[in-house]
């Protein structure tokens, strides 16, 4: 590189690379590479301070007063303007974010509110009447802005509607009034239930907590806007909503009812539920699926016996019955297969 800068002072660049094979490009860039590395090497020049900047020891006094507990938790702005009332002035406003910035504590100085880490319930139901899900929806009344309140228990294993109600408002006393006679029409022992709700406030409150302590029922919640953590109500309720006959308004609270007691009628005991294997959350929860399952396996070994070659892979089975379901399983090879 030096022979071609020596041969281009006396008969140009051009020349000189095609005397000696060598791109224009390659020694532009070798040539701005090596002016790169002297201004590198080049001596920095020592930075002149201004004449308004704070000395170390007024900057010192600064971060002092920032730290002090008087004022540790309170923004720059404040401590500026509380100072200034006092009588006492250490530098601009500007200047206190300076500081900070130079120190690396330009972060939130309030206090701020910790949420709690709420748990991740896991519940595992394997019979009728282990574990029940509750919940409350809104229905829309007669005009705008009114509401009845409908609260529904809900057996997670079998997806039997074990309660309901249709109610004015939501109040803890008849949420608690509901799970009293609920318990006590399916005889649920002492130790043998678990009762999950989101965080409603009729499901948080303390009237319903005192009960299900004096019952024996284990209450677990959802986290905070979490729907996944209550899955089975939520989907009870999309059914519900869906349903062709559902009113877009209920012109009073009786209309209400009334569809209520026809809806679980059919919920209960004519819905072929797809997540406990097309049987009726009536027949899964009062022990009738292993007959009905029976009856099926006998009915689709006929059809196979009459046309085996309609059927291409194997003969056909009815659908399972449901041996585990879960809210939230946990993530592990033990895991138990989950009823969809």
């Amino acid at each position: 590189m030096e022979a071609v800068t020596t041969l281009a002072a006396t008969v140009g660049i051009t020349s000189s690379c095609q005397a000696l094979g060598l791109a224009r490009a390659s020694f532009y860039r070798q040539t701005r590479s090596a002016s790169r590395v002297d201004d590198l090497l080049a001596v920095v020049k020592p930075v002149r301070l201004s004449p308004r900047a704070l000395a170390a020891a007024e900057r010192q006094a600064v971060l002092d007063v920032l730290h002090s507990s008087r004022f540790q938790d309170r923004s720059p702005t404040e401590v500026y303007a509380t100072l200034l009332d006092e009588g006492v002035y250490l530098a601009s406003e500007r200047t206190f974010y300076r500081v900070l910035a130079a120190s690396d504590e330009t972060t939130e100085r309030r206090d701020q509110l910790v949420h709690p880490r709420y748990h991740k319930p896991e519940l595992l139901a394997t019979r009728p009447n282990e574990v029940w899900s509750w919940d409350i929806t809104k229905l829309l009344g007669p005009t705008k802005w009114t509401y009845f309140y409908l609260y529904v228990i809900l057996d997670i294993f079998s997806r039997y509607v074990v309660g309901w109600l249709v109610a004015h408002q939501e109040l803890a006393a008849l949420a608690e009034r509901l799970i009293a006679e609920t318990v006590a029409k399916q005889e649920i022992a002492v130790g043998q239930l678990t009762l999950h709700a989101d965080r409603g406030s009729s499901m948080t409150s303390k009237p319903v907590a005192f009960l299900l302590a004096d019952l024996g029922v284990t209450k677990t919640h959802s986290r905070p806007h979490v729907s996944n953590d209550n899955p089975y109500s939520e989907s009870q309720f999309k059914t519900l909503k869906y349903r062709p006959d559902f009113p877009e308004r209920f012109g009073h609270i009786e209309e209400a009812r009334a569809f209520g007691q026809g809806f679980f009628a059919w919920y209960n005991t004519e819905h072929r539920h797809a997540g406990i294997g097309l049987l009726t959350p009536e027949a899964l929860h009062y022990g009738g699926a292993p007959e009905i399952h029976a009856k099926r396996a006998a009915v689709l070994r006929a059809a196979y016996a009459a046309h085996p070659e309609r059927f291409v892979n194997q003969a056909p089975i009815p659908p399972p019955l449901p041996t585990a379901v879960w809210i939230n399983p946990p993530k592990s090879p033990e895991t138990v297969e989950v009823s969809q």
